[in-house]
């Protein structure tokens, strides 16, 4: 069943190795020629055996020493140049998917973080790996090891049927090694992947693991974690190894198990001693591809999981439908009937919500802890879509705007503020390609952080990484207010925006909320701080993820007041609630 679900995502990855095809046929015939140049050194000692050994003609010999040279340096350019191809058509595999996958990576991501987003880059590497590895040449001459089995069994039934019985002993060897060193290493590359995971988050939250006294304890885990992926690596390696050792151990024997039947022959007058020597060279080149194969089995295995893992992935996150570019909204929301399930959940977060927001007003959110702010303002930025009911911007339902425009057109700042590995200019301008200088500032100066950035030892150009680097959590959290201001959006939707700014940092929050409105835009702000609605015009307020009271500032709030009234009174009152 899962396999049915995935063929749209196999489908697409076919689709994309399909563009190679021409190039395919060109290392194919190109290894048609090359495995036919193979045999110049059996016939090259074929004929120094039996001709030039017993004519005593020194110059057949150079000449056919010329001739041998000239076809080994013809091979080797064929198979340089089909070696070459091959890694370009890995290449233009991996970057015909790039954008696609890493799309699929960031969509997944944001919704619901899972192990497939969190590998799926690295799967497509491992699929562009085994495409320019020498074990995919191998796949394209193991056709041609039939071919020389029938020339080895030209020069005796013998010595064919001894070919054939080892080629048939390595075939069984490589389907084993298959199924049994399947498992591990997959188990292998899983715990390599958990103890990467451990030592990431602990290297980003090094700050906090070094004030609350965790190094000890976050070495022990990330310790075990890194025994376990060395012990599976150790187990995966060994068995590995082993076949490895036994393929070419078997394959050694068959050549001198050739060369002694060949010799047997020869002594009974049926073989003559160019042939031995061209039926063991043979023999090696028949089997060499087996062996690479058995050899490089893991990359094998973790080139075929990450096909697997890319085709789950791709079916699970389709690309993007193109959609009609609409004009600039006005800062109209309306919002009817919302439900929003959490991804992963049965039970909804939201349930039936109903609002509308008009321009030049700012809402406030309120409500306890687990109320549905943050949810809701997942839903209005597109991260989380609708269960049920509409959210419109303008008339227009959220999912008629591309991500990247929607984007431009709702500005965001989450409750916690990450920022990228970079300059602030570049923070504040989502990592464009080609800022506007001009709108980076003119967006610090609406966040009031213009003064803040200038007092940075660099400016605009000073770097800082995910978790700030030198900058304080206030300091960080306008930054993300300039980010999300950046580009002029029509709505700005602001989660927790005081958590961690002082009064200054606060009054700039307003500041830049009242400038919003009087622009004709609007501003939603999830708050638990009463300084954080000081202008809002509309209070929301929530509770069990359900709207508890909607309305004018000052009559939710008086509602609130009299309903805490009304409860203390009911206290107060012989056998009431206490």
């Amino acid at each position: 069943m899962q396999g049915q679900d995935n063929e749209r995502g196999y489908e697409e990855l076919r689709k994309v190795r399909r563009e190679s095809r021409p190039y395919y046929w060109f290392v194919g015939i190109f290894s048609f020629f090359v495995n036919m140049l193979m045999l110049t050194g059996p016939l090259y000692m074929l004929q120094v055996y039996d001709r030039v050994l017993g004519s005593r003609s020194i110059a057949t010999l150079v000449a056919l020493s010329v001739l041998v040279v000239f076809l080994y340096g013809m091979m080797g350019l064929l198979d340089y140049v089909r070696g070459r191809v091959m890694g370009r058509v890995a290449a233009r595999f991996q970057s015909k998917l790039d954008t696609r996958v890493f799309d699929a990576v960031v969509r997944k991501s944001a919704v619901q973080p899972d192990q497939l987003s969190a590998t799926g880059l690295r799967d497509l590497e491992s699929v562009q790996r085994l495409m320019s590895s020498p074990v995919l040449m191998a796949i394209f001459d193991i056709p041609w090891t039939p071919v020389f089995l029938f020339g080895i069994m030209l020069f005796h039934p013998w010595l064919g049927y001894l070919a054939i019985t080892g080629g048939a002993v390595l075939i069984a060897i490589a389907i084993v090694n298959q199924f049994v060193s399947r498992n591990p290493t997959l188990k292998s590359n899983v715990l390599t992947m958990q103890s990467e995971k451990i030592s990431d988050q602990v290297r980003q939250e090094a700050e906090m693991v070094h004030a609350l006294g965790m190094r000890r304890a976050a070495f022990l885990r990330w310790s075990d974690a890194r025994k376990k992926s060395l012990s599976g690596q150790i187990g995966s390696a060994d068995l590995t190894s082993s076949f490895t050792t036994l393929t070419r151990t078997l394959r050694l024997l068959l050549q001198s198990a050739m060369l002694g039947l060949g010799a047997y022959l020869v002594l009974q007058g049926e073989l003559t001693p160019g042939a031995m020597i061209a039926g063991s060279i043979l023999m090696g080149r028949a089997l060499a591809p087996i062996e690479l194969a058995i050899g490089q089995w893991p990359l094998v295995e973790r080139a075929r999981k990450g096909w697997h893992n890319l085709a789950q992935l791709l079916s699970e996150v389709p690309p993007e439908q193109p959609r009609t570019a609409l004009p600039r909204p006005r800062a109209k929301l309306d919002v009817q009937q919302l439900t929003v399930v959490p991804p992963g959940e049965q039970q909804a977060a939201l349930r039936i919500v109903s609002f509308n927001l008009e321009p030049g007003q700012a809402l406030g959110v309120i409500g306890p802890s687990g109320a549905g702010k943050s949810t809701l303002a997942r839903a209005l930025t597109g991260v989380w879509r609708p269960a049920g009911g509409k959210v419109r911007l303008d008339g227009a339902t959220l999912d008629q705007y591309g991500p990247d425009v929607l984007g431009e057109h709702i500005g965001y700042l989450p409750q916690r503020v990450t920022l990228f590995d970079g300059t602030i200019a570049e923070n504040i301008s989502r990592l464009s390609q080609a800022p506007d200088d001009a709108a980076i500032v003119e967006a610090a100066k609406k966040a009031a952080a213009h003064e803040m950035i200038l007092k940075l030892p660099d400016g605009y150009n000073t770097r800082v990484s995910p978790t700030g680097g030198k900058l304080s959590g206030g300091q960080m959290q306008r930054i993300g207010l300039a980010r999300a201001m950046y580009g002029d959006p029509v709505i700005l939707v602001l989660d927790e925006p005081n958590s961690n700014l002082d009064n200054e940092g606060s009054q700039a929050v307003n500041q830049a909320i009242k400038r919003m409105k009087a622009e004709g835009k609007a501003a939603i702000i999830m708050a638990h701080r009463p300084a954080a609605i000081q202008e809002c015009d509309v209070l929301l307020m929530l509770e069990n993820g359900a709207r508890a009271a909607f309305g004018p500032k000052e009559e939710v709030l008086k509602s609130m007041v009299k309903n805490h009234e009304q409860i203390q009174k009911t206290a107060a009152m012989p056998g009431g609630v206490r």
